[in-house]
């Protein structure tokens, strides 16, 4: 084991040419990043969770009770042996030729049987206060790391001059405030690498989980290699619009619809700001050039420079989706789904643009019929023929 770690942190790899690990050991007169120090992030994680769990119980719920904020149970679908083994043993989403398989074993129409699929679905899924307790729960969380990083990053000089990040570079002392700050953001994302099978399940919760391990992996290496001054500006810089959007999402859940379109809006500014503009010009700038010019280019520069223009790459991916919701939206083609699409990349930078609800197939207008008699007059009664099967649910 120790001949691995030797070789996996050789610094001939990690560190530029003229700096060695002894050179960040701490001494009588300053403490340097060790990585001994991440060992924290684990138990820290727990806590957070724990806190979280408190946190929803203790305020969240009682606050929905109090604002007499309306929460949406999901419907549940009706007992039926044989569609429940379709559904846990087969597939969840049947195809239109098993629907039309099970339409005539059980003489239920095939809308009908969509709809209870549909439901049972849906039951899976965490209901609309489960969903405002992760949204108020983040929203609080990320109100005050933000409000933490731009008020500390204002004494510091390279928030002005970001050469100051790589000067004197390994000698930059790590202080207290910057301990807290990285410890906290990491511990936060491993806080939302671990519910992620009891959160909300969105159809970008691959790319979320990338983000997440993205967001690791940087404040990791940036940590253990004392390049923590870059890492301040890149945390701040992703953390500026993950207010508006837990704000939005919390809008949307309570059901202020012109005030959840209004923050999504201000979020759509803020991200494409501050993700496609500020970060390559600001932070990729000194990342990549500054850093060039004053360290020189090392193995683990390409490395983590690449992990940063790929979190670039997911910048322009997720910015495409914002802003074709927002073009739906404004453009009135989708007006069931103006409001802003709910994400998980939560999470933290766990931010899901996908939809949270499916097409729901219209309610029947009569209860479905088990007798193939009162199948048939239900149809006659509707005037439509049996290879159209409308049976007077459209």
């Amino acid at each position: 084991m120790t001949g691995f770690l030797a070789w996996f942190w050789n610094e001939r790899f990690w560190l530029p040419h003229n700096v060695t690990w002894a050179d960040l050991k701490n001494t009588d007169e300053a403490v340097y990043p060790q990585s001994e120090d991440l060992y924290l992030a684990g138990p820290l994680a727990f806590c957070i969770i724990m806190v979280r769990l408190l946190f929803e119980r203790l305020i969240v719920r009682p606050l929905v009770s109090g604002l007499r904020i309306e929460v949406k149970e999901a419907q549940k679908a009706p007992p039926n042996a044989i569609l429940d083994k379709v559904y846990t043993a087969i597939t969840k989403h049947p195809d239109e030729k098993r629907l039309e398989g099970l339409s005539k074993q059980l003489d239920w129409d095939v809308r009908t049987i969509q709809r209870w699929f549909y439901r049972r679905r849906d039951q899976e899924r965490p209901t609309t206060l489960a969903r405002f307790c992760e949204s108020m729960w983040k929203f609080a969380f990320y109100v005050y790391i933000f409000t933490y990083g731009v008020r500390y990053l204002k004494k510091t000089p390279w928030l002005h001059n970001t050469r100051e990040c790589w000067q004197n570079y390994p000698n930059q002392p790590l202080t207290v405030e910057v301990h807290y700050y990285y410890l906290l953001e990491l511990s936060f994302c491993l806080s939302l690498l671990v519910p992620q099978l009891r959160d909300i399940k969105r159809k970008d919760c691959l790319i979320t989980l990338t983000h997440h391990l993205l967001a690791v992996s940087l404040m990791v290496l940036s940590y253990v290699s004392n390049m923590v001054r870059a890492g301040t500006l890149v945390m701040c810089v992703h953390d500026s619009a993950e207010v508006l959007l837990e704000a939005s999402k919390l809008a949307k859940y309570a059901r202020f619809k012109r005030f959840c379109n209004l923050l999504f809006l201000m979020f759509t500014l803020i991200f494409i700001t501050s993700r496609l503009a500020l970060y390559p010009a600001w932070v990729l700038k000194t990342t990549v050039f500054e850093s060039w010019s004053l360290l020189g280019i090392f193995p683990s520069w390409w490395l983590l420079n690449g992990l940063l223009l790929l979190l670039l790459g997911l910048h322009c991916l997720w910015s495409y989706l914002i802003l074709r919701v927002t073009c739906r939206a404004l453009s009135g083609t989708q007006q069931r789904k103006l409001n802003p699409l709910c994400v998980s990349l939560d999470n933290h930078n766990d931010v899901d643009f996908s939809s949270d609800e499916e097409d729901i197939p219209p309610h029947p207008k009569k209860p479905p019929h088990t007798s193939h008699t009162s199948h048939r007059s239900q149809r006659t009664a509707n005037g439509s023929n049996g290879a159209h099967r409308t049976n007077g649910y459209l």
